[in-house]
């Protein structure tokens, strides 16, 4: 088993998806993680999706970059949410993706944070976010990908917190359109036990992102990357792994420390 990394668009360094595809494997990368962009953005780019992948670029997933989200509480935001994600999915498959990382909402409500209590009952942001993933999966398995609910960590979103609370979610949904992202950081402040809640998790994770304790890029924090390696290796896990974090330095000298250490660490690779 050998690991196969990507970094997000704007880490690679190149004027098009080709330059940046090359500076990749310069590197030591193997794919890049597209940024979907919302307002008709991501979805106006399938010619250059296209393009690229007829010319061997490696682009195997994306994450949502949009101001709304399909867990908001404004109504109309929830559905240009629903709307633009399921753009979104349609141009990915241009791309050759195989799903897109998306969140229930970012920095719209926490328990961590004042006032403390969500804006609205529980039982409703539940029923709101299972018919959003009903919604995009039927959409996402028409157009052969897929979409990952992301846990978030407690200061950013108030209800879907842990491995296990994404495994609640989609498991109830019950389609092959949805799974589950694993994110490093996030797990670094969620989880009791990490290597304990990717185990429990199993094969509803079909994607890892990366960030270290800090945030920044693996290898700068206290993160424990043998023990996630070893974790995942154990659930059989094939997919991905794609940096999602903020760099210490210039892409050229961080990116060669970051492939050297996760492939140096990925069992039998």
């Amino acid at each position: 088993m050998t690991i196969r990394l990507a970094a997000q668009e704007r880490d690679f360094v190149g004027r098009d998806l080709v330059e940046k595809f090359d500076f990749a494997q310069s590197v030591g990368f193997d794919g890049i993680e597209l940024c979907a962009q919302g307002d008709g953005i991501f979805a106006g780019r399938r010619d250059e999706l296209k393009r690229a992948r007829a010319a061997g670029v490696v682009m195997p997933s994306a994450v949502v970059v949009m101001p709304y989200f399909v867990g908001s509480l404004d109504p109309a935001d929830r559905r240009k949410a629903r709307d633009e994600t399921g753009r979104v999915l349609g141009a990915l498959a241009e791309a050759g993706a195989g799903g897109l990382v998306a969140p229930n909402g970012f920095a719209v409500a926490s328990r961590a944070l004042p006032p403390f209590t969500p804006p609205r009952p529980d039982a409703e942001s539940r029923d709101i976010l299972l018919s959003a993933l009903a919604e995009l999966a039927a959409i996402a398995t028409r157009e052969g990908v897929e979409v990952w609910l992301e846990p978030l960590n407690r200061y950013e979103d108030w209800m879907v917190n842990t491995l296990a609370d994404a495994v609640g979610f989609v498991s109830q949904v019950g389609s092959p359109g949805v799974a589950v992202i694993a994110d490093t950081f996030h797990m670094s402040i969620e989880e009791t036990d990490i290597p304990a809640a990717i185990q429990a998790a199993g094969g509803w994770i079909h994607h890892v992102q990366l960030g270290d304790s800090d945030r920044k890029e693996p290898g700068h924090g206290h993160y424990d990357w043998s023990a996630t390696s070893r974790a995942l290796a154990a659930i059989g896990y094939d997919g991905w792994w794609a940096m999602e974090c903020d760099l210490s330095s210039a892409p050229a000298n961080v990116l060669p420390r970051v492939s050297a250490l996760l492939k140096g660490l990925w069992p039998n690779g």
